[in-house]
C-alpha cells in the first residue's frame, strides 16, 4: 500500500533538514543563506500589512516569519497560504508580460512553504511551491506542483548524505550492459564523456572519474532550488528537485524531476509543451519541445530535442538536433542531426557531424544473448534511408550508408566511402573517396555549415570539423595501405601467383607500382577488400584507380593547407625555416575526444597525469583541454608535414625546393578540383530532370530553390579558391621556389 505520513500541520514547510544532517550549530536556513548569495535586507511585516493580507484572504501560519522589502506592497499578495519563513522583495504595482502573457506582479492563488523571492516576481495559481529561491522578475504561473526534496541532486550521479550507493544515477553510454557506465553532472563535456567511457579495465582512472565527480557537488542534505531572473514558467504540471538558471523558458512541460537546466541571458534554454525530463542535464541554449521523453541524459549546450524524441541513458553533443524518433544507451559528439519519427540508434558512439536518415536502425539486432554490442561511427556517419547495422561495427570518418539489411558486423576502415550491400550479386561493395568523386558539394558543406552554426558561448574544447584533419588523414595514409595490397592481391590472383612467401612490403610495393604507373590497368581489376565484413561473401572495392591517386593528393592539400595558413605564426619564413622546421615533426596516431582531436601520446600523458593526481577535478581537466586545444594548430600542422614527408618518402633535408614548390602547384591543382566538383555536385540537381519536373519552367523552379549563380557557400568556396592561389603564388615568390 502508499506510505502516507501524517505530521502536525505545524510542521508544514519547517524541518527541511533532519536533525540527523543538520551540522552543530547551524539552522535548517544555513545552506538556503549561502545560496542566496546576500544579506537579508528584509524586514519583519508591520501590523497594517498583516491587515492587509489577511482580509486579501492569505494565510501564514507565524507572521513573524513572513520577512518583506521595505517596498513590499500587501495588496499585491492575495489568496495565499504561507508555511514557514518566506522571504519576499520589493512588490511593486506594475504587470510583466512576455510572449502575450500579461499577469499583474504579486503572489495570488497558491501554496507555499518556506521560499525566497527576488523583486517584482509574478506567481500565479502554483497549487504547491516549496523551497525555491526564486529569482528577480520571474513568472510563474498554473502549476500543479514545484518543490525541493532535502536530498535533491538535480541531476548529477551523485549520493547525499545517508543514502544507500543504490540510488545513484549511473548514464549506461555505448552498450546496454552498463558497462561503460558514467556519472552526469553538471557542465560534462563530450570529452569528459568519452575519456571515461573508454580505458574500462584502467580502475585507478575510472576512480578518479567518479572522484571527480564525488569532489564537484557537496554531498549535505538541504539545497533549494534555484529560479533564475526573467524566468518564465507556465502551465506545467510537476516542476520536483530541478534547478534552472536566468531567462529560462517553461511551458506545458507535464514531468521535470531531478534536473539541473542551465540558461543565461545570452543563451537561454526553453522546455515545451507535454515534455518529461527526469534525471538529466540540460545545457546552456537548449531547446526541448513537444512530447519528448529523456532520462538519465545530458544536453550540451544548444542542442535540440523535439516531436516526441526519446533520449535515454544516452550523451547529446552540442549543436545537435533530435526529433521524432528514438536513442538509446548512446554517446554522441557535437553536430548531429535525425530527424525521423522511424529512425532509431542504440548502444552507439557516434563522433559527430553526423545525420541519420528515415528508416536507419543502427543497433537494434543483436548477435549474441547478451545486450552488449556497440557500433563506433567517426566524423560524417550517414546511414542512409532504411539502414540496419548489426553489432559490432566501426566505420571510419564520413561514411556514407547505402539503403539496405547488412545482416554481418562491418569494419570499414576507408574514409569518404559509400558502403552498398549489393543482393543481387551477394556482394558487399565499397567506393573509398566517394564524395570526392560524387557528392563534394555535401561534403564541402558538412564542414562549413557545422562551424557557421557552432552557438557555443564556452569553447572549451575546440571541435574540428574540417574534414580533412589529422583523425581522416591516418585513415586516408591507413587507405593506401589497404589499396596497395588490395591491388597486388588481385594482380598476384590473376597471374596464379602463391604470395604466402612474399613480405608486406614487398607485396605493397607491386600494388603501389600498379597504381601510379599502370592505373588503367587497375581500373580493369576485380580488388577484393579482407576483414570488413564478419562474412564468406566478397567485398569489392570500387573505383580504387580513381581514390588512389585522390587519396595521395588530399594528403599533399591538407600539409600545404596548413603550412600556408600557420608558416608565419609558427615563424616560417623561408625554405630552410621549413626544412629546419621539418625535422622535429613526426606523424602519430590521433584520437576523437569529444569532437576535440588529440595526438595519442598527449592522450597518454593527460591520463598519467590523472591517475598520479596531478589534474584532481573536472575544471582542472577541462583547463588541460584548453591548453591542449592551444597547440592544436602546431600539432595539426607538424603531423600534416610529417605525412607528407613519409607519403614521398623523403627526410626533411632531402626536401628540395623543386619539390616543395611542386607540391604548392599540386595543392592548388587539388583545391581547383575540388571547387570544381563542389559547383557540379550541385549544378546536377539543377540539371536533372527529374529534379525539374516538378517545375513548369526554369523561372519557377529558381523562384523556389533559388539560382545556382546566388548560392552563397558556392561563391565563398570559389573566392577561398582565389585567395589560395594568391597566397601559394606569393609564398612561391617570396621563398623563391
Amino acid at each position: 500500500m502508499n506510505h502516507i505520513e501524517k505530521k502536525p500541520l505545524s510542521q508544514l514547510g519547517y524541518q527541511f533538514i533532519d536533525n540527523t544532517w543538520l551540522p552543530e550549530g547551524k539552522t535548517e536556513y544555513y545552506l538556503r543563506d549561502q545560496q542566496r548569495g546576500k544579506e537579508t535586507v528584509h524586514r519583519k511585516l508591520k501590523a497594517w500589512e498583516i491587515e492587509t493580507l489577511v482580509r486579501n484572504d492569505n494565510t501564514s501560519d507565524d507572521w513573524n516569519n513572513i520577512f518583506v522589502d521595505n517596498e513590499f506592497d500587501p495588496n499585491l499578495v492575495q489568496h495565499c497560504h504561507f508555511y514557514g519563513m518566506i522571504r519576499i522583495g520589493k512588490l511593486e504595482p506594475y504587470f510583466l508580460e512576455f510572449h502575450n502573457l500579461r499577469l499583474p506582479v504579486g503572489l495570488y492563488n497558491s501554496t507555499i512553504a518556506s521560499c525566497d523571492f527576488g523583486d517584482n516576481v509574478v506567481v500565479h495559481n502554483v497549487n504547491f511551491l516549496s523551497h525555491y529561491i526564486i529569482g528577480n522578475e520571474v513568472i510563474i504561473a498554473n502549476v500543479n506542483e514545484m518543490g525541493v526534496t532535502d536530498h535533491a541532486k538535480f541531476g548529477n550521479g551523485i549520493v547525499k548524505e545517508g543514502e544507500p550507493e543504490s540510488v545513484r544515477i549511473w548514464m549506461e553510454l555505448c552498450n546496454e550492459n552498463g558497462g561503460r557506465s558514467v556519472m552526469p553532472f553538471d557542465g560534462m563535456l563530450p570529452g569528459d564523456a568519452w575519456l571515461w567511457t573508454r580505458s574500462r579495465q584502467d580502475q585507478a582512472l575510472m576512480d578518479q572519474f567518479k572522484s571527480f565527480t564525488e569532489k564537484q557537488f557537496d554531498k549535505k542534505r538541504g539545497y533549494y532550488g534555484m529560479v533564475g531572473d526573467r524566468t518564465v514558467i507556465k502551465n506545467c504540471k510537476i516542476i520536483k528537485d530541478v534547478t534552472i538558471g536566468t531567462d529560462a523558458y517553461l511551458k506545458g512541460a507535464n514531468k521535470i524531476k531531478n534536473v539541473t537546466i542551465n540558461s543565461e541571458a545570452g543563451a537561454p534554454s526553453q522546455i515545451g509543451e507535454g515534455c518529461e525530463l527526469v534525471n538529466g542535464i540540460v545545457g546552456l541554449g537548449c531547446r526541448v519541445f513537444y512530447g519528448v521523453k529523456a532520462v538519465r541524459f545530458v544536453m550540451a549546450s544548444h542542442s535540440q530535442l523535439k516531436y516526441g524524441a526519446r533520449l535515454i541513458n544516452s550523451y547529446l553533443g552540442n549543436n545537435a538536433t533530435i526529433s521524432c524518433c528514438e536513442v538509446l544507451n548512446s554517446l554522441i559528439f557535437p553536430a548531429h542531426e535525425q530527424h525521423h519519427n522511424n529512425s532509431f540508434l542504440c548502444a552507439a558512439l557516434v563522433m559527430g557531424q553526423s545525420n541519420m536518415a528515415a528508416g536507419a536502425t543502427i543497433g537494434s539486432n543483436h548477435n549474441s544473448r547478451g545486450a552488449d554490442g556497440e557500433i563506433i561511427a567517426g566524423r560524417g556517419f550517414w546511414p542512409g534511408l532504411c539502414v540496419s547495422l548489426k553489432h559490432n561495427s566501426k566505420f571510419a570518418s564520413f561514411a556514407l550508408i547505402s539503403k539496405g539489411n547488412y545482416m554481418s558486423e562491418l569494419r570499414v576502415p576507408f574514409p569518404f566511402s559509400l558502403v552498398v550491400n549489393d543482393e543481387h550479386e551477394n556482394m558487399l561493395k565499397i567506393m573509398p573517396g566517394y564524395f570526392f568523386l560524387h557528392n563534394m558539394y555535401a561534403l564541402a558543406r558538412n564542414s562549413w555549415k557545422y562551424v557557421d552554426r557552432d552557438k557555443r558561448t564556452d569553447k572549451t574544447q575546440p571541435i574540428e570539423y574540417d574534414y580533412l584533419a589529422p583523425d581522416s588523414v591516418e585513415e586516408i595514409l591507413e587507405s593506401l595501405e589497404l589499396m596497395e595490397i588490395a591491388v597486388a592481391k588481385a594482380y598476384y590472383r590473376k597471374q596464379d601467383k602463391n604470395i604466402e612467401k612474399l613480405s608486406k612490403n614487398t607485396i605493397r610495393q607491386t600494388g603501389r607500382n600498379l597504381l601510379l604507373e599502370e592505373n588503367a590497368k587497375v581500373s580493369r581489376m576485380e580488388i577484393l577488400g579482407e576483414n570488413i565484413e564478419n562474412s564468406q561473401r566478397k567485398v569489392q572495392l570500387l573505383k580504387v584507380h580513381k581514390s588512389y591517386p585522390l587519396f595521395r593528393e588530399l594528403i599533399t592539400l591538407h600539409a600545404i593547407r596548413n603550412l600556408i595558413k600557420n608558416a608565419t605564426a609558427f615563424n616560417i619564413s623561408s625554405f630552410s625555416a621549413l626544412q629546419a622546421y621539418c625535422k622535429n615533426v613526426k606523424r602519430s596516431a590521433w584520437h576523437n575526444a569529444g569532437g576535440q582531436l588529440i595526438k595519442a601520446e598527449t592522450l597518454e600523458d593527460l591520463k598519467n597525469r590523472i591517475r598520479k593526481g596531478k589534474i584532481g577535478s573536472w575544471p582542472q581537466l577541462h583547463d588541460a583541454y584548453r591548453e591542449i586545444g592551444a597547440s592544436y594548430e602546431q600539432d595539426k600542422l607538424q603531423h600534416a608535414l610529417a605525412c607528407l614527408l613519409q607519403l614521398h618518402d623523403i627526410s626533411p633535408k632531402e626536401l628540395t625546393k623543386q619539390q616543395l614548390k611542386k607540391f604548392l602547384e599540386q595543392s592548388v591543382f587539388t583545391f581547383g578540383t575540388l571547387t570544381e566538383g563542389i559547383y557540379h555536385s550541385r549544378e546536377k540537381d539543377y540539371r536533372n530532370p527529374f529534379r525539374q519536373m516538378t517545375y513548369e519552367n526554369e523561372a519557377e523552379m529558381e523562384a523556389v530553390v533559388g539560382k545556382l549563380e546566388d548560392n552563397s557557400f558556392i561563391q565563398q568556396t570559389i573566392n577561398d579558391l582565389k585567395t589560395y592561389k594568391k597566397q601559394v603564388k606569393e609564398m612561391i615568390k617570396k621563398w623563391e621556389l
